[in-house]
């Protein structure tokens, strides 16, 4: 895996899997937040999914969706929330490419 660095701590990448958690923590990741909505093509891993494997691992998961057709209006502050509560490390956000990823976090003022 070659995430895109956009911060300091903050990474994106595309679609992740629950066998990928144990690399993404040896490279200093602390926090995943899945921007991808659940079912969006088939055989999409599940959030819960993701989110079982992240915690057994130790780490810390959000779920902030964001669907371009009908976007939330929390997603921002909802992303930017939990980047706030993110503890020491490097944080992981993901959707299909990673490019809402990147949106969400421009849309939080780039920190």
């Amino acid at each position: 895996m070659n995430p895109t660095q956009l911060s300091d701590l903050v990474y994106v990448y595309g679609q992740i899997n629950a066998s990928d958690i144990e690399s993404l923590k040896a490279q200093g990741f602390m926090t995943v937040i899945c921007n991808r909505p659940d079912g969006e093509e088939p055989g999409q891993p599940s959030a819960s999914l993701i989110q079982s494997a992240v915690e057994g691992a130790g780490m810390r998961f959000f779920y902030v969706p964001f669907n371009p057709s009908n976007p939330s209006e929390t997603m921002v502050a909802d992303f930017s929330a939990a980047l706030d509560a993110a503890p020491e490390g490097k944080v992981l956000a993901y959707c299909r490419s990673g490019n809402r990823s990147s949106r969400l976090w421009q849309a939080t003022g780039c920190r």
